[in-house]
């Protein structure tokens, strides 16, 4: 645990403006934070990086700076503010002690699939999953759609690319117009992706989409038959985008927090930028798995602050589907033996 200025109560400054704070604001970490206030220790609620403490009614909690109110009462300076390393609250019970290390090596990658497997299993986790396209691209596709068919899936998060590709090869075969069996370029398959945007433009969303019998399969459909909410954000390059992709920065940002809040355990499959972004809204007590091929995404979650993130460097569709495979085996043992007894 780390003190400063311990026993000393808070400095809080008024916000004389919305959107606009004192220049010796505090800036929050994604670590367990706590004030001095009122003659006791308050833990502030809704910890996240980069944001500000407001106290008010007793009550202290972090805001982003753009939902600062004229009025609030913002901790100054750092007299008061103490951090709990959240490595002292949690892991007591040795689950996912390995994870000291930034990068996993291939070695341990069975280790770590076999530990996410029975915290899902034994301990009925939950898990959301961060996904970028290429979890379609390598096939990982069909295994997510079975773990969110078996219920280990409580949110996904995605872009607009991951929808896009999922719902195109459903209906198509291809994605990116590259056949899914043959892994051939099809005649004329760099339109499918557009020709599955028309699909669902047509009906008004997925959702109206699958009940149309139109979408039968994959991660997108999954999601709308086993109720498991998912949210897609809109960038720069997209096509179309998808009627349910949110094309406003902060209403995406804001509905990824509302799912990440509820998670046990954050898995990023190859995705950066929303891996990064993800990594920005957790407390650093939630654990993080980023998997990717290449090495510099998976090192990257954890310079830009989340150090509580595991990197795995592998293929995203061998881990999903080694993933499966040990939830599989889990499932077909007794409980007493999956659980050790």
């Amino acid at each position: 645990m780390m003190d400063v200025n311990t026993q000393k109560s808070v400095i809080l400054k008024v916000s004389e403006k919305d959107k606009n704070v004192p220049d010796d604001f505090y800036s929050t970490t994604n670590y367990t934070t706590k004030i001095f206030y009122g003659n006791k220790w308050l833990t502030v609620h809704n910890q996240r990086m980069d944001a500000l403490i407001v106290v008010g009614n007793g009550i202290a909690s972090c805001k982003k700076l753009r939902e600062i109110k004229k009025g609030d009462m913002i901790v100054c300076g750092d007299t008061g503010v103490k951090l709990v390393m959240d490595n002292e609250e949690a892991g007591s019970d040795g689950s996912f002690s390995f994870m000291n290390n930034c990068v996993s090596s291939e070695r341990r990658n069975e280790l770590l699939i076999k530990e996410l497997a029975a915290e899902l299993f034994n301990e009925d986790k939950r898990l959301t999953v961060v996904a970028g396209p290429v979890v379609v691209h390598t096939g990982g596709d069909y295994y997510l759609s079975q773990l969110i068919r078996r219920g280990y899936i409580s949110s996904v998060l995605a872009g607009n690319a991951v929808a896009v590709h999922d719902i195109e090869k459903t209906l198509f075969g291809t994605s990116l117009g590259i056949c899914a069996k043959s892994g051939k370029v099809t005649h004329n398959g760099y339109r499918n992706h557009m020709r599955a945007i028309n699909q669902v433009m047509r009906y008004g969303s997925i959702k109206k989409t699958a009940e149309a019998g139109v979408l039968r399969s994959g991660i997108m459909y999954e999601c709308v038959k086993h109720n498991v909410p998912f949210v897609l954000a809109g960038s720069l390059r997209d096509d179309g985008p998808l009627p349910d992709t949110i094309t406003d920065m902060i209403e995406a940002q804001n509905a990824y927090n509302d799912q990440l809040k509820k998670a046990d355990i954050v898995l990023i499959l190859g995705t950066m930028l929303h891996g990064i972004a993800s990594g920005n809204m957790l407390p650093a007590k939630i654990k993080m798995i980023c998997v990717d091929i290449n090495s510099a995404v998976v090192t990257k979650l954890s310079d830009r602050g989340s150090g509580q993130a595991l990197g795995i460097v592998t293929d995203v569709g061998l881990f999903l589907n080694l993933l499966d495979n040990e939830l599989c085996k889990l499932e077909n043992m007794p409980k007493f033996a999956a659980q050790g007894v």
